[in-house]
């Protein structure tokens, strides 16, 4: 039940595809484990491009762990429960492989984020996205500067306010979450497997600075998003917070 992160390298291509039983979801263990994996490929002179992906056909990723949230029981516990994704989102920033996102299903809050990290994602039209961190009373804060950095506050506003609503993989595409959305998962791996053949085979040199220029004005966010993390840890005690996580556990 704690999920796998499998990590395969073919023509200078790596490969990541993680999956837990519950929708994707990250248990803080899975994450630590994706972090790992996406660290090493980093160091690594024989990989070119990273394609991250999920395995099933359904959920892309719904996020960090509903059980772990409900166990939280200190300001501590809280912050660290947080730092998870935000330690993953910093991974992502700072890897120097370009990251190339594929997303079959439907993303939730952190899987939102993680969609966000990547540095050019396509998707299917099943793939839908939602912030619903509002309905359990606290918000998406630690994943906010990579979602912003790529839609802008407006399109984040709207997300994040129309909290039980889920926006379409065209809506995503739209506000540049996306880049390009097909009608089929095959045909959406056919375009995936073409570009990143494309991609190892240039100058590798060349992929690593583009990639530092992606991310130019970031160099902040590990002391951001441990701020944010803080924010969320805090709020997930509140009564609020509390009542709400418990409508959601009935």
């Amino acid at each position: 039940m704690s999920g796998t992160v499998l990590t395969g390298i073919r023509d200078n291509i790596a490969t990541v595809t993680f999956y837990h039983p519950a929708s994707n979801s990250f248990p803080t263990s899975l994450l630590n484990r994706l972090i790992e994996n996406i660290n090493h490929l980093s160091d690594n002179s024989n990989v070119s491009v990273i394609i991250l992906q999920s395995e099933g056909e359904k959920a892309f990723c719904a996020g960090a762990s509903f059980n772990e949230l409900l166990e939280i029981s200190s300001l501590e516990e809280g912050k660290q429960f947080f730092l998870g994704f935000a330690n993953l989102i910093n991974a992502m920033r700072k890897c120097s492989k370009l990251i190339i996102g594929r997303v079959q299903g439907k993303a939730v809050g952190g899987g939102v984020g993680i969609i966000a990290a990547t540095d050019y994602c396509f998707a299917t039209e099943k793939a839908d996205i939602k912030l619903s961190e509002l309905t359990i009373g606290i918000g998406p804060f630690v994943i906010e500067p990579a979602i912003t950095r790529k839609t802008g506050l407006a399109a984040f506003s709207k997300l994040t306010l129309d909290a039980t609503d889920w926006h379409t993989a065209y809506w995503a595409k739209e506000k540049g979450l996306f880049s390009r959305v097909f009608e089929t998962t095959r045909e959406m791996d056919e375009y995936v497997a073409i570009l990143t053949q494309k991609l190892a085979s240039y100058n590798p040199e060349a992929l690593t600075v583009l990639k530092k220029i992606f991310w130019e004005g970031t160099k902040d966010w590990d002391e951001l998003l441990e701020k944010r993390a803080a924010i969320s840890g805090k709020l997930v005690l509140s009564d609020a917070t509390k009542k709400a996580l418990q409508k959601f556990k009935k």
